[in-house]
């Protein structure tokens, strides 16, 4: 059965769940004419909406209260999403409109990126000097609400509308940091933000070409290129993605296809996605030096993208911690009462085959915290200098050109 089959009877199966609940006395199995039946896969789906029609039925009979069937029912349908992804999202009639209406120019933000984790909305990465940044949010910190509404009972695509908004205008937002026992309510401004542009340096000797591009956007890429074409054959590369989270698919496999002369940057697929393969563009790359790639768990999507293909096509080294885990194309499926489903269909896949989204990007020189699954744990312990830096350095001049 395809996705949006599935879920076109899983809300047709719901609404007769409801009129079961309200005591008519049916079963699931008397509405032979939905076009459940059993057996293979569908015939667990049949007996999980029977457990979920038998569920409602004694929330509508034996709760404390009458309760709101229409907020049990959009709870039920948010839950189902986001139970298997962060990025998959049910949206009501009335957060559809607003998803539908929301402005594509001028819009103001606070300066983070941000998914969830555990349930809560999570910090990503923060923008430098950014109204996050002023206020000392780091990436793990976590969002407990926005306003008086907990970020538990909120999709994701919400909780980044609630985020955004006209310039000046506040965002109260009660946040959860590492090692203190109560959340920290904080009023932010909504400001135009832009991540920091293209920086480069030069190490020793100048035999080493560090650049951080800030975000991966075309015009960065651009840049990166024509850096890299004016560079002298021999200078090595010292490529930092930390913290960097803005940018498409097709421009972090371009930064990538730079390094690469031949083989798959990456995979694209899905249930009843048309399988795409990203193989190297020989004409797109630009040098054969020695190269190593920064990341940490700010790195995500695009950025992830550029340091699989490197470390996948064992191009060179990626030094620091484990990735985020964002790669995936979601979908958006309009039902008939006006709400919507933003579905994941299909997934990004590295050179070694496996799923960035839920693999995320292992270094191949691990410097700092060996996971990600701890964000909402503990923060890394400062340390003086720049380890991850340090680390990459030391490997590129190791290397001959």
């Amino acid at each position: 059965m395809s996705v949006s089959r599935f879920f076109q009877r899983f809300v047709f199966v719901l609404a007769a769940a409801i009129f079961v609940a309200l005591g008519m006395g049916f079963t699931l199995g008397q509405f032979g004419f939905l076009g459940v039946h059993a057996g293979g896969d569908q015939d667990g789906a049949y007996r999980q909406m029977h457990v979920y029609a038998e569920v409602l039925k004694h929330i509508q009979t034996d709760y404390v209260t009458e309760p709101d069937l229409n907020a049990v029912t959009t709870g039920a349908l948010r839950g189902l999403l986001e139970s298997l992804d962060a990025d998959s999202s049910y949206l009501s009639p009335s957060e559809y409109k607003i998803y539908k209406d929301r402005p594509t120019t001028g819009i103001a933000q606070i300066g983070i990126t941000v998914s969830k984790r555990y349930g809560y909305a999570t910090v990503v990465n923060v923008v430098s000097g950014s109204p996050a940044d002023k206020e000392h949010l780091n990436d793990g910190d976590v969002i407990e609400s926005i306003g008086p509404q907990s970020t538990r009972e909120l999709s994701l695509a919400v909780i980044r509308l609630m985020l955004e908004g006209k310039p000046g205008t506040p965002v109260t937002m009660s946040v959860i940091r590492p090692r203190k026992s109560e959340p920290d309510k904080i009023t932010l401004m909504r400001t135009m933000t832009t991540p920091p542009g293209l920086s480069e340096q030069q190490y020793d000797n100048s035999s080493i070409l560090f650049l951080k591009p800030g975000a991966l956007t075309a015009d960065r890429v651009d840049a990166i290129a024509a850096r890299l074409k004016a560079a002298p054959k021999t200078q090595k590369v010292l490529l930092d993605l930390r913290d960097c989270s803005e940018g498409t698919a097709a421009d972090g496999l371009r930064l990538a296809n730079f390094f690469l002369k031949e083989g798959t940057l990456a995979t694209l697929s899905g249930q009843k996605y048309p399988s795409q393969t990203f193989t190297a563009d020989p004409a797109r790359f630009i040098t054969g030096a020695p190269v190593a790639v920064l990341i940490n768990r700010g790195t995500y999507g695009a950025a992830e993208l550029t340091a699989d293909a490197i470390k996948g096509n064992k191009r060179g080294d990626v030094v620091g911690e484990r990735s985020f885990g964002e790669g995936s194309v979601q979908k958006t499926i309009e039902l008939p009462d006006g709400a919507a489903l933003l579905l994941t269909v299909a997934k990004y896949e590295g050179p070694d085959g496996k799923k960035i989204e839920d693999e995320a990007v292992t270094p191949t020189v691990q410097v700092g915290k060996p996971t990600v699954d701890d964000f909402d744990i503990e923060q890394p312990t400062p340390s003086k200098g720049d380890e991850v830096l340090d680390k990459a350095l030391e490997l590129l001049k190791a290397k001959n050109s």
